[in-house]
């Protein structure tokens, strides 16, 4: 296997690995928000702060660096239109999910304190759950449109 498909590889195994941890962390983050189970929103919040850390951080900062590459041994240009509007919703999504990142913590220490003092979350973090979940769905469709633009290469203008 060339040096091209490697990093190919790579490139596709760490959006799915990022992709996939942040779908999964909001899949549980949302249903034990809802649950009205403090211990488990315990659980749940310092585990999807942990994935985020261990998955999606790395994958975050490789998808960049191999796409440049990728890109570059590709011989496309940088400024070709799919790549744009891929690596603009890529943007997106990141200013989504770097508040969320801090959102996360934040509610996993209220839910730890509340937890380990049997009483109920405080109103805080049920805002700051509904802001975490709104900056959730925009972040997951431009991720979709990035997957889209990557698979299609479309031509969307000249």
């Amino acid at each position: 296997m060339n040096t091209y498909l490697l990093l190919k590889t790579l490139h596709i195994l760490s959006s799915v690995l990022m992709v996939g941890t942040g779908f999964g962390s909001a899949f549980y983050m949302f249903f034990a928000n809802r649950s009205g189970n403090v211990a488990a929103q315990a659980v749940v919040s310092r585990l999807v702060v942990r994935a985020d850390w261990w998955f999606t951080t790395p994958a975050v900062i490789i998808q960049p660096l191999s796409g440049w590459a990728l890109m570059v041994m590709a011989g496309w240009p940088w400024h070709t239109p799919w790549l744009l509007l891929s690596m603009a919703l890529y943007v997106v999504a990141g200013l989504c999910w770097l508040p969320v990142v801090a959102m996360q913590i934040r509610m996993a220490h209220m839910a730890a304190q509340a937890d380990a003092q049997g009483q109920p979350l405080p109103d805080a973090y049920r805002r700051l759950a509904g802001r975490w979940e709104a900056l959730g769905y925009p972040a997951f469709v431009a991720m979709l449109g990035v997957y889209y633009l990557m698979v299609n290469k479309p031509a969307l203008w000249s």
